[in-house]
């Protein structure tokens, strides 16, 4: 680690600020309303179904490829070029899209998968420097400040993207988020640190990353020592899924059903943004002392709440309440389940690991999209419908968390520091 840490965690925090951009407008309220609705047109559901459509391919391929990557980065020492790498496309996938235009569906689709599997892709190396970086006993705090300064980064994006929405111009949307992601993102391309294992050439990482991933997959499905960490992954990928359709869906929701304007729209994602930041902070410290699985848990009775609301919201300020109750539990379920990984993951094979806590959460965005696009499409565009199908996703999230036995306190109540067996106390970190 460099002498510096707390420059490290900053830098690293910086990261969840700019990428923020892409899922504020891109992933969450401009472009997939514009899309949808727009570009393609979206009177009887067929937005719908294209946008599901482009997320579910999206996820697919992140599916099929992250565990993969992981293990490459991991044994060929190349974690931070393949980061910056995802991350450099991604910002010039998000540019490009202020040349959509209505009409242009396969283009404009075409983006949208470019844009988000290389936007997930970078995801998966950022979040396994987390315990490389952050003690055990301040994984919660650590990945919740990542969160957080996150949120503050949607905001950002929002104020930015506003005035070209005022006027529709918006290609401006589209362009601010490209910058906003590009010049945020340049301490961590600097500060963050490479891998210390000698590399080995990426031909024959590969090779070697294919046995060894098809290895860790066995791994994960059949060891002893996995069965936690199996369970925990099961859940994941349910009620991630819910959490990653409602996230993609909830602008097209407020435009088509509501009658949201883009403007509109952008204000009600900047109060989400808020109320996710204060949630992310008031969970932080609940998520060491109580515990991630606690967290997670208690938050997806929040959001299966949140689908059962939005079904009856009939006025504009009824999904003004709705959406503040949804970005409260939308902070906190996210930070306390990488937290939750981050306890279960061995040492010195995190990017492994986190690859396939990517391949989870990717897999755990393909059904809900197109679910929610097909039931829409299918009852001639009735997405009261929808969202509750939605909403079957966190109730059997919920049950199945129940069967996991780990994801305890990472420190004592009283204050004391409980260490993990498999992460010996940092002697240079600092915070």
């Amino acid at each position: 680690m460099p002498s510096s840490p707390q420059r490290t965690i900053v830098a690293w925090t910086l990261y969840d600020f700019a990428n923020s951009a892409f899922a504020a407008v891109i992933l969450s309220t401009v472009y997939p309303a514009y899309y949808a609705n727009l570009v393609v047109g979206n009177a009887t559901g067929r937005g719908d179904f294209l946008w599901g459509a482009a997320i579910s391919t999206a996820m697919v391929i992140g599916a099929l490829t992250s565990p993969l990557l992981g293990g490459i980065a991991d044994h060929a020492g190349a974690r931070k070029q393949f980061f910056i790498g995802f991350t450099v496309v991604c910002i010039a996938a998000t540019a490009l899209m202020a040349t959509v235009r209505p009409g242009l569906v396969l283009w404009g689709w075409v983006l949208a998968v470019v844009g988000v599997v290389t936007y997930e892709a970078a995801i998966i190396y950022y979040n396994s420097y987390l315990p490389r970086i952050a003690r055990p006993e301040q994984l919660g705090r650590v990945s919740a400040a990542g969160f957080a300064v996150g949120y503050a980064g949607s905001l950002v994006a929002f104020l930015a993207a506003y005035p070209f929405a005022a006027v529709d111009a918006l290609w401006g949307c589209f362009l601010s988020a490209g910058v906003l992601f590009a010049v945020p993102s340049l301490p961590s391309f600097f500060l963050l640190p490479g891998d210390a294992r000698h590399p080995m050439p990426i031909a024959v990482a590969a090779a070697r990353g294919a046995r060894l991933t098809l290895a860790t997959l066995r791994e994960i499905l059949t060891a002893g020592e996995r069965v936690q960490m199996r369970r925990f992954l099961m859940s994941y990928l349910i009620y991630e899924d819910g959490v990653n359709t409602v996230v993609t869906f909830a602008g097209v929701f407020a435009a088509k059903t509501l009658g949201f304007s883009f403007k509109e729209i952008i204000i009600l994602f900047m109060l989400v943004q808020v109320s996710a930041l204060v949630g992310s902070a008031a969970w932080a410290r609940p998520t060491d002392v109580r515990g991630p699985k606690f967290v997670v848990r208690l938050t997806l009775v929040q959001w299966a709440a949140v689908t059962v609301l939005a079904f009856f919201v009939q006025a504009k300020w009824h999904f003004w309440v709705v959406a503040i109750l949804a970005g409260t539990g939308l902070g906190a379920v996210q930070a306390a389940s990488r937290t939750f990984m981050a306890t279960l993951v061995p040492r010195e094979r995190e990017a492994e690991f986190f690859g396939f806590y990517s391949l989870v959460g990717k897999t755990g965005a393909v059904l809900g999209p197109v679910v929610f696009g097909a039931v829409s499409w299918l009852l001639s565009g009735n997405q009261r419908a929808a969202i509750i199908a939605v909403g079957l996703f966190f109730v059997v999230g919920f049950l199945l968390l129940g069967r996991v036995s780990a994801g305890g306190p990472t420190v004592e109540d009283r204050g004391e520091r409980r260490r993990s067996p498999r992460c010996p106390p940092p002697t240079s970190l600092v915070v």
